[in-house]
C-alpha cells in the first residue's frame, strides 16, 4: 500500500492511527476497535490463507475480525473502496453498534461476511480475487474449477501462489519465493526450466490434456513443437477454392465410435459367414474394405463410413471379387507342383458346383467334358513344364468360368444385397443413438444445409463442422517407451509417440473450436478407433490402402512440381498440413479438406496416390478431368498407381488415354519403396517397404498447369532419383 493511501485512510478514520503500531508489529492480525474500548487479546484472531470462512464475530464485544494476507489493504478497502455489493450486504444484514458511530462517518462500514450463499464462491478469497470459481460437473459428477479471467478449467483446486501469466509473463517469480508449492504434474515456474531438456511428460489420467508446449512454465520458455521427422507442416497451400458449406455430419463422440466398431465387426463376421455357407469359399481378402470404398463413391447416406443410400443394392466390386474365387481361390504359383495341385482342385470344385446348381443341360455338359478331359491329361505320363501347366489352367478357366458364373449369379447377388441391407440397419442404429446423445445436450438436427450466398476465392481451408461439440467423455493417456496409449472404457488405442505429437501439431494448426485442447484426447481416440474399424483387425488388413510415398519423393514433388496438397491421405500418414481424406468428421480437426470427390480446387498442384479400387479410381479420373476442363488457372494432378501390364483395369486404361495426360513414367519394381501403411504404429525398422510391383506416375495438367509445373526431362529425372532406393534409405 502506498504512503498516500495510508494517510488518506488515517485522515478518514482516526481509529487507523491508533492501530498503525499494532499493524506494524503483527501484519497477520487486525482488530477493529472503537476508541472507548480497550483491545481484548481474546478477540484477536490469526489469519489462515486456506480457510473458507475469513471472518468471525467476537461474542463479547460484537467486533468482527477480518483475516487477510494484506491487512492494511483490507482496512483501506473497507474504509474508502468498499464495493457496492459489500456495502449493500452490510446495510441489510449487519447490525452497527452505537460505539462505532463517529462524527466523521455516520456509520463505520462493517466487514463483509464470507459465508457465501452459493457453492460457486466457496473458495479462499485469494482464488476468488484471481478469478477462480467452483462449479459442479453433471457429466463427471464432481466439482471443477474455472477461471473467468484466463478461461482455464481444472479438476483439482488450484494452489495460490503459482505463476500468473497476466502479471508475470516472463516467469521470473518462483514458487520458492512465496513459500507455495506448485501443483502436482506442473513444471516449476522458475528460471531453471530449460527448453533444451527432455520432452514434457504427458499428463496423468484424470487431468486435462494440454498441448505439450504449454506444459512449460513461461511463454518464453515454452517449446515450439517442430519435431517433424516424416512430415513438413511449414509448406503453405497453393490450392484455391470457393468458400463452401460446412459439414453437416454430427460431431464425433467416443461412445458412438465404440458402438460403430462393434457393429462393423459384426458386419465383417456376417460377410465371412455368407461366403462360407452360400458359396463354400473364404471371404476374399480386402474385399470388405474395397466394398466400403466403392459404395461411398455413389452413397448419399448420413454416415461417414457405411453405405445406406446407393442407387444399386449390388456392389460390382464385391460381386466381382466373390466371382473370382468361385469355385475355388487361385493363387500365384511358384512351382510346377503348385500349378498341378490348383488344376486338380479347380476341376473337382467346378464339377461339384455344376452338378449341385440348377443350370442348363448345355452348361453341365460343357463343364463336365472339360473337367474330364483335364483329369485324363493329368493322368498321362508326360514331362510338362511350368508354363504348360499354367496354360492348361488358364484354358480350363476360360471354358468353365462363364457357366459357373451363370450358375452362381443369383447367390452372389444375394450376398451383396444382404450386406447392403445390413449396412443400412447399422447406419440407422448409429444415427438414432448419436442424435439421442446430442439431444441430451440441446443439439438438434437441421434439415437444410446453409450454403454461402456469394462466391469468394480463398486458399483451401479445413472442413468446418456445422454442429457444436458437446462435452466429450474422458480419455486417459499414458506413455510406455515410444508408444502412447489412449484408453476409453478399457478400449485401448496405441500410437507411436512421434505420431502422437504429429497429431498435436495438426490439431494446433487447424482446430479452431478447442484452443485449450479440452477435446484433444477424445478426438485422437475417435480418430484412431475410426481407422482401425475401417481397416479391420486382421494382420496386414488394410495395409495397401494406407501406403504412402517416401519423404524424398514428397520433397521432390514440392520443389520441382509445386505440390502442396495430398488427395488421398489421413492425419496419420500425411506429409503436408493440407490434405484430403476419407472421413471429414474425425479428420477435420486435424486439417482434412474432406473427400477429394467433394473438393473442387480452382488452381494448385496436387499429389494423388489412390487406394487400389477400380470404381474409386474411375471416379477420381472423372473428377480430375472435370476440374481440369473447367479451370483456366494452373492446375496439376500427379497420380501414382500400380502398373498392371498383364491385366490392366479400366481405370488405368482411361488414365493412360486421358486428354490431359502430359507424360507418364514407370518406377521399376523392387527399385523403389513405399512407407508402411500403418506407419503410426509400426517400428522404425519396418517403416519402408520395397515395392513388389512397378508404379506408374501420370501427370494430368491443364495448359496453364503444364506451363508452370510441366514434367520436363530434368524434373522427371529428379523424381526418378528421389524415388530410387538410394534416396529413400
Amino acid at each position: 500500500m502506498s504512503t498516500t493511501e495510508t494517510h488518506c485512510a488515517n485522515a478518514a478514520n482516526p481509529i487507523s492511527s491508533s492501530m498503525e503500531a499494532d499493524s506494524t508489529n503483527n501484519n497477520n492480525n487486525i482488530t477493529h476497535t472503537p476508541p472507548i474500548t480497550t483491545i481484548n487479546p481474546s478477540t484477536i484472531f490469526t489469519t489462515s490463507t486456506v480457510s473458507t470462512s475469513t471472518s468471525t464475530t467476537a461474542a463479547a464485544t460484537g467486533i468482527t475480525s477480518v483475516t487477510s494476507t494484506s491487512p492494511i489493504a483490507v482496512v483501506t478497502s473497507q474504509l474508502s473502496l468498499s464495493s457496492p455489493t459489500a456495502t449493500a450486504a452490510n446495510s441489510q444484514d449487519s447490525f452497527t453498534p452505537p460505539a462505532l458511530q463517529s462524527p466523521q462517518n455516520s456509520t463505520f462500514p462493517m466487514s463483509p461476511q464470507a459465508q457465501f450463499p452459493d457453492p460457486v464462491h466457496d473458495l479462499p478469497p485469494e482464488l476468488l480475487q484471481a478469478g477462480w470459481r467452483k462449479f459442479w460437473s453433471k457429466r463427471e459428477n464432481r466439482p471443477y474449477f474455472f477461471n473467468k479471467i484466463t478461461n482455464e478449467s481444472l479438476w483439482e483446486m488450484p494452489v495460490f501462489g503459482q505463476l500468473d501469466p497476466l502479471t508475470d509473463p516472463l516467469g521470473i517469480s518462483s514458487p520458492s519465493s512465496s513459500g507455495m508449492v506448485s501443483p502436482v504434474g506442473q513444471a516449476p515456474f522458475s528460471r531453471s526450466s530449460s527448453v533444451e531438456g527432455p520432452l514434457p511428460s504427458l499428463p496423468v489420467s484424470g487431468e486435462k490434456r494440454r498441448a505439450s508446449s504449454e506444459l512449460f512454465a513461461s511463454p518464453t520458455k515454452r517449446m515450439t513443437f517442430t519435431y517433424s521427422p516424416y512430415w513438413n507442416f511449414d509448406i503453405a497451400s497453393n490450392a484455391v477454392i470457393y468458400e463452401r458449406a460446412p459439414c453437416m455430419l454430427p460431431p464425433v463422440l467416443p461412445e458412438i465410435e465404440l458402438l460403430r466398431a462393434q457393429l462393423v465387426a459384426k458386419l465383417r463376421m456376417n460377410y465371412k459367414y455368407l461366403c462360407k455357407t452360400r458359396e463354400d469359399i473364404d471371404a476374399p481378402s480386402e474385399s470388405f474394405n474395397r466394398w466400403l470404398m466403392e459404395r461411398k463413391v455413389c452413397d448419399r447416406g448420413t454416415d461417414a463410413m457405411l453405405p445406406s443410400d446407393c442407387n444399386s443394392e449390388v456392389s460390382q466390386s464385391m460381386y466381382r471379387e466373390i466371382m473370382n474365387d468361385i469355385p475355388v481361390k487361385l493363387s500365384n504359383p511358384k512351382y510346377s507342383g503348385d500349378v498341378k495341385r490348383q488344376l486338380v482342385n479347380y476341376a473337382e470344385a467346378a464339377k461339384k458346383m455344376i452338378e449341385s446348381r440348377g443350370t442348363s443341360s448345355e452348361s453341365r455338359k460343357v463343364v463336365k467334358w472339360n473337367v474330364e478331359d483335364m483329369i485324363a491329361w493329368l493322368r498321362k505320363p508326360h514331362s510338362s513344364t511350368f508354363e504348360d501347366y499354367l496354360e492348361r489352367l488358364a484354358h480350363l478357366k476360360r471354358q468353365c468360368q462363364p457357366h459357373l458364373t451363370e450358375a452362381a449369379k443369383m447367390s452372389v447377388e444375394g450376398i451383396c444385397a444382404k450386406m447392403y441391407h445390413m449396412s443400412c440397419e447399422t447406419v440407422k442404429k448409429l444415427h438414432d443413438k448419436h442424435w439421442e446423445i446430442l439431444k441430451e445436450h440441446g443439439i438438434t438436427e437441421v434439415a437444410s444445409v446453409p450454403y454461402p450466398t456469394t462466391k469468394h476465392k480463398v486458399i483451401c481451408y479445413p472442413v468446418q463442422m456445422y454442429y457444436p461439440t458437446p462435452r466429450l467423455s474422458q480419455v486417459e493417456v499414458q506413455t510406455e517407451n515410444d508408444v502412447t496409449i489412449l484408453r476409453y472404457n478399457s478400449e485401448k488405442q496405441k500410437i507411436n509417440t512421434s505420431h502422437f505429437h504429429k497429431l498435436e501439431q495438426l490439431y494446433r494448426l487447424n482446430c479452431r473450436d478447442d484452443p485449450k485442447f479440452d477435446y484433444f484426447l477424445a478426438r485422437c481416440w475417435c480418430l484412431l478407433r475410426r481407422y482401425e474399424t475401417y481397416f479391420g483387425i486382421q494382420p496386414r488388413e488394410g495395409f495397401e490402402t494406407q501406403a504412402a510415398l517416401p519423404i524424398s519423393v514428397f520433397q521432390c514433388l514440392n520443389q520441382s512440381f509445386g505440390v502442396t496438397c495430398e488427395c488421398f491421405a489421413s492425419p496419420l500418414n500425411c506429409y503436408f498440413r493440407q490434405y484430403c481424406s476419407a472421413f471429414s468428421d474425425t479428420d477435420c480437426h486435424f486439417g482434412s479438406r474432406g473427400s477429394i470427390l467433394q473438393f473442387h480446387p480452382l488452381s494448385g498442384s496436387f499429389e494423388a496416390n489412390p487406394p487400389f479400387c477400380d470404381e474409386l479410381m474411375e471416379a477420381m479420373i472423372d473428377h480430375f478431368e472435370h476440374l481440369l476442363s473447367e479451370s483456366s488457372e494452373p492446375l496439376s494432378f500427379i497420380v501414382f498407381v500400380p502398373e498392371c501390364k498383364d491385366s490392366p483395369i479400366q481405370s488405368l486404361i482411361r488414365l493412360e488415354n486421358s486428354k490431359f495426360k502430359q507424360k507418364s513414367v514407370v518406377l521399376v519394381a523392387k527399385q523403389h519403396e513405399y512407407r508402411h501403411g500403418f506407419q503410426h504404429k509400426c517400428s522404425k525398422e519396418d517403416l519402408n517397404v520395397k515395392a513388389a510391383h512397378g508404379t506408374m506416375v501420370v501427370f494430368l495438367q491443364n495448359e496453364a498447369g503444364a506451363s508452370q509445373w510441366g514434367p520436363t526431362p530434368d524434373r522427371v529425372k529428379e523424381l526418378i532419383q528421389a524415388a530410387s532406393l538410394a534416396a529413400t534409405t
